[in-house]
């Protein structure tokens, strides 16, 4: 019995250094505020994102560069996830409120196929998402695709502002996307 506590809590303890490294790359992740799965991080902690880009589900390209001057909202899904159907509805309502204060979301689909991963959104979000069935994506975010749904919160400038390892609910996500896009960009030539 002695085992398996130190076992969970070596594992709890590998699991939130983990988390917080995927808030900064540079050391600095012990001063990023953690509670109840979100970590959030002050515009001074940040990190920039790796790269966020693929083939959309519908067809085309997306690359994240492209919004910069945006918020964006990174969610990780799959349609074969329970946790992930349930936040839909939240997610897509959190986008349509936010949407006019330059926030955009995109969702990433990962381990699944094309066909069930479109039938999925159908009908569930308007915002588009890059299909990623080897997750490459998600693990060049920290995102092992066993801990989805996850969301990450980008900031204007292409950092991560927020990381959150549970499903999502409006009245939780709104408040912290609200917050983010109501930030100030840095000058010019702090970037």
């Amino acid at each position: 019995m002695g085992v398996r506590r130190l076992a969970a809590g070596l594992l709890a303890a590998a699991t939130t250094a983990m988390l917080l490294s995927g808030c900064t790359g540079d050391g600095r992740e012990s001063d990023c505020d953690s509670a109840g799965g979100i970590v959030e991080c002050a515009p001074e902690q940040r990190s920039a994102a790796p790269t966020i880009a693929g083939e959309l589900l519908a067809g085309g390209s997306y690359d994240v560069t492209d919004q910069r001057g945006n918020v964006v909202v990174v969610n990780f899904w799959g349609s074969w996830c329970a946790p992930c159907r349930a936040e839909a509805d939240d997610l897509e309502n959190t986008y349509q409120a936010t949407k006019d204060a330059g926030v955009t979301f995109l969702g990433i689909n990962v381990q699944d196929s094309r066909d069930k991963a479109i039938a999925f959104e159908e009908g569930r979000v308007s915002y588009p998402s890059i299909f990623d069935p080897g997750s490459r994506l998600a693990l060049d975010m920290d995102i092992p695709p066993n801990t989805i749904p996850a969301t990450v919160v980008l900031d204007r400038e292409g950092r991560i502002a927020t990381v959150i390892r549970a499903a999502v609910r409006q009245e939780g996500l709104q408040p912290i996307v609200e917050r983010i896009a109501a930030e100030a960009p840095a000058p010019a030539g702090q970037r």
